[in-house]
Formats: C-alpha cells, structure tokens, sequence
C-alpha cells in the first residue's frame, strides 16, 4: 500500500495539532515553515503566561466565538479546554486554573510545551522545514521560496495554517491572502482584534499619566458592563479591559465613525450613595480633596474624570455622581493590525466544506486565524486554533486516502 503524503504549510498550533493529528494515522507529514523557528507568536503569548484556554463552563465558553460558533462547533465538541488540558498534561506539562478561569501552565511559559511537542512529534515521524516560504500551486504541486531557490513537492493533501495578519515580523504576515484569492477563494479583510485604541489626550493627559494602569472600573460598550482594568499610554487605552469591548468599539468606528467606552471609575458605589459622600464634604474645601474624600478618585482615575468630564467644578453632588459613574471616553481608531493581538476576517465560512476544505482548491484545508472568526482574549484564541488544526489534519488524512476510491 503507497504511504499518503500530507503537507502542513504553518509552524504555529493550528499547523502543529495538524501535522500531529495526520501523523497518528500513519502517513508521512512533512511541515513548512517560511520563518526560522517554529512557534513564535505562541511563545511570544507565553512570555507574560500562556493562557492556553479556559475553565468555564462549554456552553459560555463556545458562545466566545459569536457569529462563528455554529462554524466551529464540531470542532470545538471534539477537542475544548478539558481536552487541550488533558493534552497538555500527556506531554508533561500540568495546568492550573487561575482566579478568573483562565488555564495556564504551572511553568506559565509556553518553551516547555512547545519543546517537548516537537519531540513528540519528531517520534511520530513529521519532519519540519523552516525557511520554506509558500508561494502557491503549480500544476505540477505546491511551491516554495527557500535558501536554496524555488521547490515543487507534490502531496496527497494540505493543510494551510499561515495565521492572520497581526504580528507580522512572527510571521502571519497575510502573504497568502492574494495567492488564494487568484484561485477564487473569497478573504474578507483583516481587521484588528483585541487591541488597544487611540484617544485625542490633552498634553498634560498623555505626558503626565501615559503607562499607568487604571484600575477598578466598570467599562461599557455594546459589549456591555464589563469589569477590569486597563492602561493609558501616550497614543490611548490598551490592555485587558479595552480587548473585552475591542470587537464593538471597531464595529462602531467601521459602522457610524465613532465610538464611546462608558466608564464606572467607582463601582462600587451606587449613584446616591456617592452623591451622599460627594455632599458630606465641606463646601470651601478643593474639588480635588472633595473628590478623593468623597468618591476615592485621585491621580490618574482624576485626570480621567477630569480629561473627560467638562464643568466639574459647577456640579451638584448629584450630577458630580452621575458623571463618575459614566463617564464618557471616545476613542479615534483600533491601533494597527500589527500591534492586535488577533484579528477578525479572513476565508469566508461559504468558500470552505464542514471539513475546512476549500471549494475552490479541492485537497487544500484550513485552520486556525486564516478563517473568519474572532474570540476574546482568555484562552479562547488558541483553543480554536488547536481545535481547527486537528480537524483539518484529520480531514486531510481521510481526503489522501479517499485518493484510491477517486
């Protein structure tokens, strides 16, 4: 019987999970990579811990996906958070479930993880070659750009996994999206996904407060209220708390050309209840010591009030409360795809079977961010790419050997 032959184009999870699944059936895989190592932007997520998925329960947890999770669903019932964890641990690697839910390594670094996977899958046979950079199909099978010039290899089956477009110097540079459209393979365009945002600050905002965290707060958004923190830079907001409500202060800058982040800076205080704090304070004394006595805003939480917020001085306690308790942060833009930790767009759902085969290039599967869906940050990302690149690995493998029935 003739050994199939199954190329994974991508070095990151969803080609990775790929190349493994399509090993475990028994047929040679072979890996390219167009970077020098393998796993990059993966090990550049675990430098701050790798949050590789999270412990809520399924049903909240497949409703991350939004638009997409009817798309994803098959995937995601055969391999979620217990299987990934269950997976992790097979190699080696314990996780713990953190105080939100979200699943990291006990070594909270992803090197480990990644070394002993790619000794795995050393022993199931899957060879890996970097500097191997995809440059399309020929009629005679895929070729690639290397050190050494141009190659064509031929292959029962492929599994593209090239990324999206956000760090691009890791490698998912987007190079595949106009090779794949020239063959009728609709891309809808990348967007920025959980990223920071840009906001006209005053000078004294941006020069006296940028890299502080804010902290404590209550933003909402279309998104809706959500709890956390974030960061003020010189250029905007980034961090945690702005990723929740990215995906809807996009969609709003894309839709009406503005968008607002509604902020609670002290939640934990009803509206009469810091009215009535606000009142207690002695008339001729500042508006500052007023407010950090009576409502514990001072520093940066006051500079924000402040930048936000017009005529504080002339307030009631009433109406002061009112605008603490919503205050009104327009931001300009998303910072630049590059700087996004992912991105939404990519290979429309209607250009690809239930197998992640696209219509239009029968052989060819795909996984991970070059397909148009997005989550939130929490593990969410990675768990979809792991779970996308084992079902297209599989689906290969049964596309390869399905060849003698053709």
């Amino acid at each position: 019987m003739v050994t199939r032959q199954i190329a994974v184009i991508g070095a990151g999870p969803a080609g990775l999970m790929a190349a493994e699944q399509a090993a475990k059936q028994g047929v040679r895989v072979v890996v390219f990579e167009a970077m020098p190592t393998v796993g990059r932007k993966l090990l550049m997520a675990g430098k701050s811990g790798l949050n590789i998925t999270h412990a809520e329960d399924k049903a909240a947890f497949d409703a991350r996906f939004g638009t997409a999770q009817a798309q994803l669903q098959a995937a995601l019932d055969v391999f979620s958070a217990p299987q990934l964890r269950d997976w992790c641990a097979a190699l080696g690697v314990e996780t713990f479930v953190g105080s939100s839910g979200r699943v990291f390594p006990k070594t909270m670094k992803a090197s480990p993880l990644l070394r002993a996977w790619l000794t795995r899958l050393g022993a199931q046979g899957v060879e890996i070659r970097t500097r191997h950079r995809w440059t399309g199909c020929a009629s005679t099978g895929l070729t690639f750009d290397t050190p050494t010039g141009q190659v064509v290899e031929n292959f029962d089956a492929t599994v593209l996994a090239l990324g999206g477009a956000s760090w691009p110097r890791l490698g998912s540079d987007a190079a595949w999206v106009p090779i794949l459209k020239q063959r009728g393979v609709a891309v809808s365009a990348f967007r920025p996904a959980n990223c920071g945002f840009e906001v006209d600050w005053s000078p004294v905002m941006s020069e006296r407060f940028a890299g502080q965290p804010i902290k404590a707060v209550v933003a909402r958004s279309a998104a809706g209220g959500i709890a956390g923190e974030f960061v003020l830079s010189h250029w905007g907001i980034e961090g945690s708390l702005v990723y929740a409500h990215s995906a809807a202060l996009r969609d709003a800058l894309d839709r009406e050309g503005a968008a607002q982040l509604e902020l609670d800076l002290a939640p934990g205080r009803t509206v009469e209840r810091l009215a009535h704090d606000l009142a207690r304070q002695p008339g001729k004394a500042s508006l500052s010591n007023r407010l950090r006595k009576g409502a514990g805003l001072d520093g940066v939480k006051l500079g924000l009030l402040r930048e936000c917020v017009p005529d504080l001085a002339t307030r009631t306690p009433d109406t002061l409360a009112a605008a603490i308790k919503s205050v009104p942060l327009n931001v300009k833009r998303p910072r630049p795809i590059a700087e996004a930790i992912s991105v939404a767009g990519g290979i429309g759902w209607d250009g690809m079977d239930e197998r992640f085969m696209l219509k239009a290039m029968p052989g060819i599967f795909v996984a991970g961010e070059m397909l148009d869906w997005e989550a939130p940050t929490g593990g969410y990302l990675l768990t979809a790419c792991f779970a996308t690149g084992r079902a297209a690995g599989q689906a290969a493998v049964e596309y390869a050997m399905g060849e003698e029935n053709r």
